[in-house]
C-alpha cells in the first residue's frame, strides 16, 4: 500500500513550530554576548585610556579647582558616552595597586613612580538589550595597573 504526500501535510509546520523557540534563543544570546563583549572591550580600552593619562605631565591640563582624580574619571566617563555607555551608571576609581581597598591620590608628590589602579566598571543591566533581573545583576568591570609617572609631552 502507497502512502500519499497529503497524509504529511502540516508536519513541517510542527517542526518548525518546536525548533523555532530554540533558534530564537540561540539568535538572542549570540546578540547578548556580543554586547556584552563588546562593552567589556570598551571598558578595558577605557580604563587604559584614563591609566594612560595619569602617567603623562598634567601642566595645564587641569582646570582651577580640578584634581588629576576628578579629571581622569571625568575622561572616562566622557569616552564611555561617546561609546553609548550611560555615564552616570559608570563607576570610575582610581586605587592603590597594593591595597585595591585605599584610593590613589595621583597629585600627591608622594605617590610619584607609585603603581595604581584604574577600575571601570557599570551594570550589566545598564546595557544589556534584555531586561535583567536585580538578584541576576552584576557589574561588568576592568582594572589597568599603571606607574604614576609625569612623562613630558614632547612637542
Amino acid at each position: 500500500m502507497k502512502r500519499r504526500s497529503t497524509d504529511r501535510r502540516g508536519a513541517v509546520a510542527v517542526e518548525f513550530a518546536c525548533v523555532a523557540p530554540v533558534l530564537l534563543a540561540i539568535v538572542v544570546g549570540m546578540i547578548e554576548l556580543t554586547r556584552v563583549y563588546d562593552v567589556q572591550n570598551v571598558l578595558e580600552t577605557s580604563a587604559r585610556e584614563g591609566a594612560r593619562f595619569a602617567a603623562l605631565d598634567r601642566t595645564g591640563m587641569l582646570q582651577d579647582g580640578q584634581t588629576a582624580n576628578d579629571k581622569l574619571a571625568s575622561d572616562v566617563k566622557n569616552y564611555l558616552a561617546t561609546m553609548g555607555l550611560p555615564p552616570d551608571d559608570i563607576s570610575v576609581n582610581v586605587v592603590s595597586a597594593s591595597d585595591p581597598t585605599q584610593t590613589f591620590d595621583l597629585d600627591d608628590a608622594a605617590n610619584d613612580l607609585q603603581l595604581f589602579q584604574v577600575q571601570v566598571s557599570i551594570p550589566y543591566s545598564k546595557v544589556s538589550y534584555t531586561p535583567v533581573a536585580q538578584e541576576s545583576d552584576y557589574a561588568l568591570t576592568s582594572a589597568v595597573t599603571f606607574r604614576n609617572g609625569r612623562a613630558t609631552l614632547s612637542q
